[in-house]
């Protein structure tokens, strides 16, 4: 408890020590959902049916999250910042609820035993630096185990009745495409594996699959409604998913199995995949030993280690086009589904495994074993708070103010208040008379324009019309050949939606210092137009904009902000 307590005391005191000026991940997070809900709050659109949200020229409200699950509570009743904290303390605090209310259940009497080890590593779990919109998501899924096996050795139907209701409302902490639709797939899975092994129907986990989709449903209706109810070809039936042959996919599974991806990285590289690895070894080991082969069917280190396996092969030849396709024939609405989500489990499994071997330790009895457990345990804890992770924003944060202090200059990337510079762009707002005309961003994310209350042509979102992103192409067209990578990775996925470079240089980096070589705007201005567009808002002088009929109307700065931004009006 002095462990845990310090490094969550730690934590909590940075944030409310720096607030506005912490340094939370912005690729993915503060580009995207962060400016997609403030968008929503300032439009009074959370509540909203049969509205456009002002992004994209207008896409239906239903394609942003739903109201009804808790991390975007948050946001409903709390300013932005507060509600990014709220969420990410949340998600510890979760994470660590669950997983420890899960191994109460496994071990049982033996847990209070066990109890110092279960929480140093609950901690390590409910801190994992994982996708912070879905982080509540990712920690919660020892809860669904929880009310699974509640329900699968419940005695009476009274008991089973209130673990049905925690099976229906668990989708007010997860999300469907991320979590949801893999927990399902493997309750059926579940069900045939204990149907043989029980030689018994197992009617509690066949019914739980039945009330767990009536919750996603309604807890998600916006999703389904938008998944299935609406016919508009989109953007996932166009994705590049990768087409790797077999080999690469099996080496692209072998790095996830040791590395972690993008949104899920859980840190357990360092320490976690060593110690379970040898302790899978030494365990299996000992069962021969023993003249106890048998045994090794059934060890749980095994069973969650396959398990792993499993996950990570998934993630792999999802990106193996023959394997994909298979899916896509099958089951026809999943075309563009991301299977390789799979691997977002192994957050929870590598600790499971973990607990399981240094349980093993603490069995061989008191002195220098449980030494070494609590030892490894505590190493891996501090190892998720300290090493660098994509959204590891404690250390982030942390990193950055040191800097400056030891450095006596600012870093080259921007904190929260920075990133969406809000003083800036109110006093752009009231000088030029902004009345919600249509606008694009250029030398910046466009969710600086959407968190600021700025209707955008351009945007970031993962689902929108095919339709759109073909005229979005035309209007970037004239700026491909000499950009290829640019025009590649647009038409390759197309969910970023944002005027580009006209010389294959990033221009919406959130850097300090924006300052590409090339300073002219390539694009088809007519096509721009015919979206209404009246004002583009650059941190780049665009340096061609006579020659593309812009007039420049004012040029911002403001104390608080690194930013200069330059507004162009259209020549309608």
């Amino acid at each position: 408890m002095y462990l845990t307590g310090t490094l969550l005391l730690l934590q909590a005191a940075v944030f409310l020590v720096f607030r506005g000026e912490s340094y939370f991940q912005i690729h993915d997070n503060l580009d995207l959902f962060m400016g997609h809900y403030e968008m929503l709050k300032k439009g009074h659109l959370w509540f909203a049916h049969g509205v456009d949200a002002p992004i994209l020229h207008g896409v239906s409200r239903d394609l942003f999250g739903s109201e009804f699950n808790l991390y975007n509570l948050f946001y409903i009743l709390l300013p932005s910042y507060w509600a990014y904290l709220a969420g990410y303390a949340a998600k510890i605090a979760i994470g660590m609820f669950s997983f420890c209310l899960l191994a109460k259940d496994i071990y049982k009497e033996r847990y209070d035993s066990y109890r110092p080890l279960v929480v140093v590593i609950a901690t390590a779990y409910g801190m994992i630096p994982v996708f912070p919109t879905y982080g509540i998501a990712f920690t919660s899924v020892p809860l669904i185990i929880f009310f699974l096996r509640r329900l699968y050795f419940s005695g009476d139907l009274k008991e089973s009745l209130r673990w049905y209701i925690a099976v229906f409302c668990y989708p007010l902490l997860s999300y469907f495409s991320y979590h949801g639709f893999f927990i399902l797939c493997y309750m059926v899975c579940a069900v045939i594996i204990l149907w043989v092994k029980d030689k018994k129907f197992p009617a509690s986990t066949f019914i739980s699959i039945i009330v767990l989709s009536l919750g996603y449903v309604l807890f998600e209706y916006r999703l389904f409604g938008a998944m299935l109810g609406d016919k508009t070809v989109t953007i996932r039936t166009t994705m590049d998913h990768g087409d790797l042959t077999f080999g690469q996919a099996m080496k692209t599974a072998f790095d996830e199995f040791v590395n972690a991806s993008f949104h899920s990285e859980d840190s357990h590289t360092y320490i976690v995949l060593g110690v379970v690895i040898v302790g899978l070894v030494l365990i299996n080991i000992g069962h021969v030993r023993r003249n106890n082969a048998r045994k090794i069917l059934s060890e749980p280190v095994n069973l969650v280690m396959l398990w792993i396996i499993f996950n990570v092969l998934i993630f792999g030849l999802y990106q193996f086009a023959p394997f994909r396709h298979l899916f896509e024939m099958l089951v026809p609405p999943l075309t563009g589904f991301e299977f390789a989500r799979t691997a977002y489990f192994n957050t929870f499994l590598w600790y499971a495994e973990l607990v399981i071997v240094l349980t093993r330790l603490y069995d061989l009895g008191r002195g220098k074993w449980v030494l070494l457990a609590n030892l490894i345990a505590a190493l891996a804890t501090v190892v998720v708070m300290f090493v660098p992770q994509v959204y590891n924003d404690f250390y982030y944060t942390c990193y950055n103010q040191a800097y400056k202090v030891i450095k006596h200059k600012e870093t080259s990337t921007v904190n929260y208040n920075e990133f969406y510079s809000e003083d800036l762009f109110e006093e752009i707002k009231e000088d030029i008379g902004y009345a919600g005309e249509w606008s694009a961003s250029y030398g910046f994310h466009p969710a600086i324009l959407n968190y600021n209350g700025i209707a955008s042509v351009d945007g970031y979102l993962g689902m929108y019309a095919q339709e759109y992103k073909d005229k979005w192409a035309k209007v970037i067209e004239p700026a491909f050949p000499n950009s290829p990578s640019l025009s590649s990775y647009f038409l390759g996925w197309g969910a970023r939606v944002n005027l580009i470079s006209a010389s294959d240089e990033n221009t919406y980096a959130p850097l300090r210092m924006m300052d590409p070589k090339d300073k002219r705007l390539i694009c088809n201005m007519d096509e721009l137009k015919s979206l209404d567009c009246r004002y583009i808002f650059s941190r780049i002088d665009i340096s061609n904009a006579a020659e593309i009929s812009l007039n420049l109307i004012g040029t911002y700065t403001n104390e608080k902000s690194p930013y200069t931004i330059y507004v162009y009006e259209l020549n309608l």
